[in-house]
């Protein structure tokens, strides 16, 4: 089985608020999610953790507007 998370991990591995995750994974180069469940959408953690080392400069700057 994958690895997963949802909102809630993926603020506190950006190190972000389950507010700005919202924005983040609406974004058209965020990963897809691979389901969406009654408790909501889940991302593969390998997928999260490749889009935020492309980005390693630009999560906390969004963090700030």
């Amino acid at each position: 089985m994958n690895e997963v998370m949802a909102a809630a991990e993926i603020a506190e591995y950006l190190g972000v608020t389950r507010q700005r995750v919202a924005v983040l994974v609406e974004r058209a180069d965020f990963p897809a999610p691979i389901a969406h469940l009654s408790v909501g959408r889940i991302w593969r953690i390998t997928d999260v953790r490749e889009w935020a080392a492309r980005r390693p400069n630009r999560v906390p700057e969004d963090q700030q507007q």
